[in-house]
């Protein structure tokens, strides 16, 4: 893997070259082994917190864990290309807009002792710019190449703060054209619900039950390209204590493997539909 600066990560896009590069940064990771028309994303994967912030931020380091969506970018790793946030959504949220993605208050609790300082604010939304750019060129390069393109949004969400019984698997379609695309998604919440995991742990798939898909990431590249469906895709963290902050890395490897054969089906099946 190389380390980058986000221009020359643009222009290896552009001579459609593959790579596997970190930004200069250390803010995102993207990884191109072929110019494929599917791309999986996972925006919330990263816990890197900037050290400047440590002093003033009000939650824990396992509160922040906890809102982040871990192994979401190891799910979908062998993939042909693969972009991920390196660092915690509570430094900014990539998926959210720049006008509103750097908190100030997560999840009920105030996040800052003090606001922070518009330097803080620049550094950060600096790197939440940079990533659209290449999410921008990247799908720009993809539709020059394909008729359609599809993105997988990969996240992950605490089921055991509901209240009542919650898929494992959830689709939110709430931002795409259903019209054109509804079928689609449809097939993809059956292919989730086929995933088998270890140990009897419970397997379901439903649309729009827990979240419908209004992430920034969804919105930006629905918004700049009609013809990209992107896929917001939520997993239970069945694969973890959610409370402990335990790892289950075989429930992640069961779901690696599986998405090893799904995500190509649901590709090919998207570029030969009408």
């Amino acid at each position: 893997m190389r380390r980058l600066e986000v221009h020359s990560i643009i222009d290896l896009i552009k001579n459609e070259e593959c790579f596997e590069a970190v930004s200069e940064d250390y803010s995102f990771t993207l990884k191109i082994e072929d110019y494929a028309p599917h791309v999986c994303g996972a925006v919330h994967d990263g816990h890197q917190f900037r050290q400047s912030l440590w002093e003033d931020c009000l939650h824990t380091e396992y509160e922040r864990w906890y809102e982040e969506d871990p192994c979401t970018k190891q799910m979908v790793q062998s993939h042909p290309i693969v972009i991920s946030g390196c660092d915690s959504r509570f430094e900014y949220d990539l998926n959210r807009a720049p006008d509103t993605a750097i908190y100030s208050d997560a999840w009920g609790k105030q996040l800052w002792k003090k606001p922070l300082s518009d330097f803080e604010k620049y550094l950060s939304l600096e790197k939440h710019s940079n990533f659209y750019k290449v999410v921008h060129a990247l799908l720009e390069k993809l539709q020059e190449k394909y008729q359609k393109v599809l993105v997988f949004d990969m996240h992950s969400y605490n089921w055991k703060r509901w209240d009542r019984e919650v898929p494992t698997w959830n689709l939110g379609t709430k931002n795409i054209d259903n019209h054109r695309f509804g079928r689609m998604a449809t097939e993809w919440s059956k292919k989730l619900g086929t995933i088998a995991l270890p140990y009897g742990l419970p397997q379901s798939s439903l649309i729009n039950d827990t979240f419908q898909g209004n992430g920034y990431f969804l919105k930006y590249i629905t918004t700049n390209f009609k013809n990209t469906l992107v896929l917001a895709t939520e997993i239970a963290k069945v694969y973890c204590d959610e409370l402990t902050g335990v790892i289950y890395p075989e429930v992640v490897a069961a779901v690696e493997q599986q998405l090893k054969d799904l995500i190509p089906l649901q590709s090919k099946a998207f570029q030969y539909s009408k």
